[in-house]
Parts: C-alpha cells; structure tokens; sequence
C-alpha cells in the first residue's frame, strides 16, 4: 500500500487541507471554517494517512493553490496529478473539463454537460461537482447555474466561499434584481 499523507496549510482565505499519496493528490480540501475544523475534516476523509511534512509534488500544489487563493493564475495549478481511480468515471470526465476552465472565467453545469456530449445531463454535472474531492484545484467554484447565477456550493460557508474565491479571481456574479424575478 502507498504512503498516505495530508498537510493542513494557511491561504489567504482561511486553512485548507491536502492529503496524498507516493504518487498523486488524492484530496483537496477548502477551509472548514479553521485550522482544527480543517485537520479534522481531512483526516475523517482519509483515515489512515498521517499528518506529515509534504513531499515536492504536494509542495507544489500547495504553492498553486495558495497563488491562486491571492489572486494569481498559477499555471502549474492544472498539472497537479490528481488520484481519479477513486471517482467515479463521469465525475472524473466532469472534473477533467473543469480543470480546463481558466481562472477569471466561467461555465454553466448545463455548458458542461454538453461539453460531455449528454446535453442533459446538468443535473449529473452539479451532483458530480457537490462531491468533488479536489476543491480548490478542481475549481467547482467556476461553474454556475443556468442564465449566470451562482448556484449551489457544498464546501463551509457555501456560496459565500464560491463568490469569495470568484472574486479573489476577478468574476463577479450578479444577483437578479428585483426587476429580473
């Protein structure tokens, strides 16, 4: 069996946690609302690995998700190697048109569903991005609800979290005025 670890880490927008494997990340987590709500999260999700000093290729993907937490584009972000055998393989086929989308930009769920070749399949799509297990670095945050809305968001704080980290990378969601409803 593969070396386990995680790491919990300081960005600009609270605590997030990484655990990993010999090979690749195998999660990702946003902050829970601090540093022990974080460690205790990360851990739950990965019982078994230790708390640990990261090696150069989790390094890395700190560094990136921190740049893009400041506000940067840190192309080395979309190289991180993700752990996918334990996703299902639709959510990995989500999750791979999502890390394509650009920092500053935006996808509704409905665009990536037809992206996948299954127009109707929206619904999949925001089940897919609820569960994703490599948020920030699957950037879930960047894909909205039909006609631009912000639509849902499962990490702590919700879509106060995904409106934050859209702003922090210059997209601002505009809530329908009373003149839309």
């Amino acid at each position: 069996m593969a070396t386990r670890g995680f790491a919990v880490y300081e960005t600009a927008i609270g605590h997030c946690g990484i655990a990993w494997d010999e090979q690749a990340v195998i999660g990702s987590q946003l902050p829970e609302g601090g540093e022990g709500p974080t460690r205790a999260r990360i851990a739950r999700r990965f019982p078994g690995a230790v708390e640990q000093e990261p090696p150069a290729h989790v390094r890395r993907a700190i560094d990136a998700v921190r740049a893009l937490l400041r506000g940067e584009d840190p192309p080395e972000l979309t190289r991180v190697p993700l752990d996918f055998s334990r996703v299902p393989p639709f959510h990995a086929r989500v999750y791979e048109v999502a890390l394509g989308i650009p920092v500053g930009r935006t996808m509704t769920y409905g665009e990536i569903a037809t992206r996948l070749g299954d127009p109707g399949s929206a619904r999949a799509v925001g089940q897919a991005l609820g569960s994703n297990p490599f948020a920030p670095i699957v950037p879930c945050h960047r894909i909205l609800a039909a006609g631009g809305k912000k639509g849902g968001f499962s990490a702590h704080g919700g879509t106060r979290t995904k409106l934050r980290i859209l702003e922090i990378e210059g997209v601002h969601v505009e809530e329908p005025t009373l003149f839309d409803l």
